[in-house]
């Protein structure tokens, strides 16, 4: 195979996971160009990329037909869609940009991402096949006399966005109108776990590398402990034989006194993968073996009880919106 070259969409902040693919190549001396895709001339991973290009919104006319052409344009090999918005666009048009680029989409199956894009499907997995979840309340018969807190979200949210703690029967009439599509489920206290998990394109597992969510900000971690907690891996590996996804996995629970309880699914590079792939768990050298045809097994050579600290950080972009080199 020549060039390896990642194609990597709505690149946003994702500046971390752009890094971690060009050090995956160096490692495995594989020629890789990163080319990165989004909306916006002001995207920071865009900086880091090799290449840019800016493209319509995810929908949008020309939306899919740009992707196409970039990949026939720069022999991209893989394409790895980074936020909630686009999986259900990219599953629904996987078959048709595969057969007219030969790159591949990081994105599982359309019954896959109608699951965990849409709460109450998700809840429905959950309960259909015996994985712990928050109890659902239907949110048309809530009354005065139910039991608070209470917990409500989103049907399609993402990144934890419009997701309330509510007290009291007030709160609840107003945050029923304030979200677009409520749903209403009990509140659950515990400590927060988030997994990294990756597949190969069979949908065998990989790696699973659970980490305690020790601090987030809008939904994304910023603190956290990778951890080999043995409960969490082995009913983590049922959720994911049950689900059968493909790529990079995020999955979301908790653990409380009445054992694990799930919260969401998230079929996509989450923010805080890197921490996983600095622990050993690579998915970014994985997705090169797998591209180069190799078979990867089953391993937890990571390291545990690391914790990372994220931060912010900033560059500068001269009159002409170059890159201003320190």
């Amino acid at each position: 195979m020549d060039n390896v070259n990642i194609l990597i969409l709505s690149a946003g902040r994702r500046v971390e996971l752009v890094k971690e693919f060009k050090k995956a190549a160096k490692r495995l001396n594989i020629t890789s160009n990163i080319i990165a895709a989004d909306i916006s001339d002001t995207a920071p991973a865009t900086y880091f990329a090799d290449k840019t290009y800016i493209i319509p919104r995810i929908g949008a006319t020309g939306y899919i037909e740009a992707i196409i052409e970039i990949c026939n344009k720069e022999d991209i090999k893989l394409i790895v869609p980074t936020i909630d918005t686009e999986l259900l666009s990219m599953a629904q048009n996987k078959e048709v940009i595969e057969s007219k680029t030969g790159a591949k989409v990081l994105v599982s199956d359309l019954r896959v991402i109608e699951i965990c894009r849409d709460k109450l499907r998700t809840q429905d997995f959950f309960d259909n096949n015996n994985f712990g979840a928050p109890r659902r309340i239907e949110v048309d018969t809530a009354e005065e006399n139910l039991t608070y807190p209470m917990f409500i979200k989103p049907l399609d949210g993402s990144s934890s966005q419009n997701t309330f703690k509510v007290n009291n029967y007030e709160e609840l009439q107003f945050f029923k109108k304030y979200i677009k599509k409520p749903i209403l489920q009990e509140y659950i206290t515990g400590e927060e776990y988030t997994a990294d998990c990756f597949l190969d394109f069979n949908s065998n597992i990989i790696t699973i590398v659970p980490r305690i969510r020790m601090a987030t900000r809008s939904g994304e971690i910023i603190k956290g402990k990778i951890v080999k907690d043995r409960e969490l891996i082995e009913d983590i590996t049922k959720l994911l034989e049950t689900l059968k996804p493909i790529g990079q996995i995020t999955v979301q629970c908790m653990k409380t006194a009445q054992g694990i309880k799930y919260i969401e699914i998230n079929p996509r590079f989450g923010g805080g993968a890197p921490m996983s792939i600095r622990a050993g768990a690579n998915s970014c050298e994985n997705l090169y073996k797998l591209l180069l045809g190799k078979t990867l097994e089953y391993n937890e050579n990571y390291q545990e009880n690391i914790t990372f600290l994220r931060f912010d950080d900033s560059i500068a972009l001269d009159e002409n919106m170059e890159l201003i080199n320190d």
